[in-house]
């Protein structure tokens, strides 16, 4: 972004300029193209010109300062932010010693520094930006064990014919259980419950033979059907079983779920 100033003076220039572009002095570059000239009896003749270049900061700029500040404010020392270009955004590693602590319970203060910096970088303007956070690794070893957890429930699942329910989860972790179970032949996932309770369950798509018998009178119970079993017990998960849209799989789009808000 360029632009040409006009004013009695080069300071006068530049402020005009800072107003402009609503930026700091210090974050543009000026050329200063004609200085006012003094004439006879020191009378100021003309004005100043000034050309005045200002490049926005990026969302990337904006998200890496944010967190970068976030992590000094809290006394987070000898911490490297590194940013990645990624789909529709970007890719944040944070790396160091001793700073297990930042993850946080499976990860919950991890997301909760990547919502926050998603919301203020995405004031800029209307395209969504796509922020995710990782530490040391963590995102990827919780990803292997969230995925070897969906085999062996699904295993569980096609053994039994039971339906099994994961705990609640956030977003991503959700996505990552509906991708592994789709790759497995004879189980079905899908999500149900409000948030923070949201959660996935696995269910069989095998049909199990009917084992009818008879009662000790000798007559046979053709009205007994069999039911899948669902671990669900209370009413208020009863109540939500329809899948929400933000549990329908794009796996082409990344593990990382868009925030929305």
């Amino acid at each position: 972004m360029k632009q040409v100033f006009n004013a009695a003076s080069v300071e006068e220039a530049k402020e005009m300029a800072a107003r402009e572009f609503g930026a700091d002095i210090e974050a543009i570059s000026f050329n200063v193209i004609e200085e006012p000239k003094k004439g006879l009896f020191g009378k100021i003749k003309g004005e100043a010109v000034v050309e005045a270049q200002y490049d926005p900061p990026t969302k990337k700029d904006i998200s890496v300062e944010y967190i970068t500040k976030v992590l000094e404010l809290i006394g987070v020392e000898g911490l490297s932010v590194e940013a990645q270009d990624a789909e529709e955004g970007i890719s944040v590693e944070l790396k160091g010693e001793g700073i297990d602590e930042l993850i946080g319970k499976r990860g919950d203060l991890l997301d909760s520094l990547q919502y926050l910096s998603s919301l203020v970088c995405n004031k800029l303007d209307r395209s969504y930006f796509r922020i995710t956070i990782d530490c040391n690794g963590f995102r990827e070893r919780r990803k292997e064990t969230l995925e070897r957890l969906a085999e062996k429930l699904a295993a569980n699942v096609k053994r039994t014919g039971r339906t099994s329910a994961l705990e609640p989860m956030n977003p991503y972790e959700r996505r990552i259980i509906h991708a592994k179970i789709s790759e497995i032949e004879g189980v079905t996932s899908k999500s149900i419950g409000e948030e923070p309770y949201r959660k996935v369950i696995i269910s069989s798509t095998e049909k199990r033979p009917y084992r009818g018998g008879r009662r000790s009178g000798g007559r046979r119970n053709d009205n007994r059907r069999m039911k899948p079993h669902y671990d669900i017990t209370t009413s208020f998960e009863k109540d939500y079983k329809k899948p929400k849209p933000e549990d329908e799989m794009n796996l082409g789009s990344g593990l990382y779920g868009k925030i929305e808000f």
